[in-house]
């Protein structure tokens, strides 16, 4: 990527809309803006950061586009280049138009996530930072939005670099004493130097241990209903939801494979997964979905194993319960507007049970909330909206970090060389760097970039 190059995309996503917006960014966005455009005023009269009134015309001199055009000089831009972004009509042949115009001009075509890239490059973000641009667009919930925003403010980075003061002023004090007799710099304690890095290494740890949240908030919580056929399980998944989503018949086997719906719990997003009913079959379609249905068994974070309470179990229903893990496994009494006949001491391997009638639609209420309860026990952070970790590179690198830390405490308990304790110091500094940026190798940039849309 050439930072001298100047860029343009569309910042707004295809399709028709009201309005839809082409960024430029680089040393010549005003140059190519003033090729393009007539208003009252030539773009280099434009005061920064305001909106103006005018005209695109091609090169022929025709209104291609009646637009609002604002110029940000720089550094106080996105990108912390020159930046314009011209706001025209929404319509996908006028932004094609509009593109073309600035690519004639000059611009050459963003790649994804270069604008921001731009602004990592530029000083104007961290790599956490720019990081959580893309976890802002991709929130698919209040508190995912809300988390990813704290560390788009920078939340993260300031916990990092926290971190990384802190190792420094102690490998200062080791290279003070490797540089320097004992004389002129004083005897070194080494108990004093690891007692707050030992703090500093749970601290580091407790932030890693957040991931499991951010996993489940920038993911999603995968919950499984399962249960043998004709037990309710389409129509429990149609109460969730508030609406007709799976197909409900009396007849066996109506589904026959996952059924996934989106929707948000507790500010959690949660994936609702609908299996085909569990039971031995001759079908091989039928088959196939009784084999997925065990996939997703075990690797949802949830399965709501449904029984039918108006009826005894039956070797179908413990073949679903064989399927089933205690820990992360609610069970579902289903059609509790009818007489009961389930023996339910049977079933008492599971501590958590929810009476409903997915029919009538009771004990919906006292379900959500048992999902809820479940939520909250899995992530003992789940009311945090503070400093979360959502990305596994960062987890992965603040363990790092802690091994070396701990190797450093380790060798401060027996006699050692002063440089090999440096050395596992620098270690966790520079595993700290892969958080933000300062050390992150430039084909991880690449990846992480490559993830973000054309425009961004």
């Amino acid at each position: 990527m050439l930072l001298l190059d100047t860029i343009v995309a569309p910042a707004t996503p295809p399709g028709e809309g009201g309005i839809g917006i082409v960024r430029v960014s680089g040393p010549r966005a005003g140059d190519l803006l003033a090729a393009v455009y007539r208003g009252k005023l030539a773009p280099a009269e434009m005061a920064s950061h305001h909106l103006y009134h005018g005209h695109l015309l091609n090169r022929d001199h025709q209104r291609v586009d009646e637009v609002l055009a604002v110029l940000m000089r720089a550094p106080r831009s996105y990108t912390g280049e020159d930046v314009v972004e011209v706001h025209c009509h929404g319509g996908v042949q006028i932004l094609r138009c509009v593109l073309d115009l600035f690519l004639d001009a000059g611009a050459r075509m963003a790649e994804p996530g270069e604008f921001t890239q731009r602004a990592f490059l530029n000083g104007r973000l961290d790599l956490a930072q720019a990081e959580a641009v893309i976890e802002v667009i991709r929130a698919r919930s209040d508190r995912a939005s809300r988390v990813a925003l704290n560390q788009l403010e920078g939340q993260l980075s300031q916990q990092i670099h926290r971190f990384s003061e802190q190792i420094k002023e102690a490998l200062a004090l080791l290279e003070a004493h490797i540089d320097f007799p004992d004389d002129e710099v004083g005897t070194l304690a080494l108990d004093d130097l690891a007692a707050p890095l030992q703090l500093l290494a749970e601290d580091m740890s407790a932030l890693a241990g957040s991931f499991d949240v951010g996993r489940a908030l920038r993911e999603g919580i995968s919950v499984l209903i399962l249960g043998r056929p004709n037990v309710g399980k389409s129509s429990l998944m149609n109460a969730i939801l508030g609406e007709p989503r799976a197909i409900v018949t009396e007849f066996a086997g109506t589904t026959r494979d996952t059924l996934e719906e989106q929707l948000v719990l507790a500010g959690f997003p949660v994936r609702l997964v609908d299996a085909a009913g569990v039971r031995d079959t001759d079908d091989p379609i039928e088959s196939e979905g009784v084999q997925r249905a065990r996939d997703k068994a075990a690797a949802a974070d949830l399965v709501l194993l449904v029984v039918d309470g108006s009826a005894p179990l039956t070797d179908e229903d413990e073949l679903a319960l064989q399927l089933c893990h205690a820990g992360k496994t609610l069970l579902v009494i289903n059609k509790s507007d009818q007489a009961q006949a389930c023996d339910l001491s049977r079933l008492t391997t599971f501590s958590q049970q929810v009476a409903v009638s997915a029919k009538y639609g009771l004990g919906l209420t006292e379900l959500r909330a048992a999902i809820v309860d479940h939520l909250g026990k899995d992530t003992a952070l789940a009311g945090s909206e503070g400093v979360v970790i959502t990305e596994r590179r960062h987890r992965d690198a603040l363990l790092r970090a802690v091994t070396s830390l701990e190797a450093f405490l380790r060798a401060t308990t027996g006699p050692v060389h002063l440089e090999f304790l440096a050395l596992e110091l620098r270690e966790a500094l520079t595993a700290l760097g892969l958080v933000t940026g300062e050390t992150t190798p430039d084909e991880i940039l690449e990846q992480i970039f490559s993830r973000f849309c054309i425009g961004k």
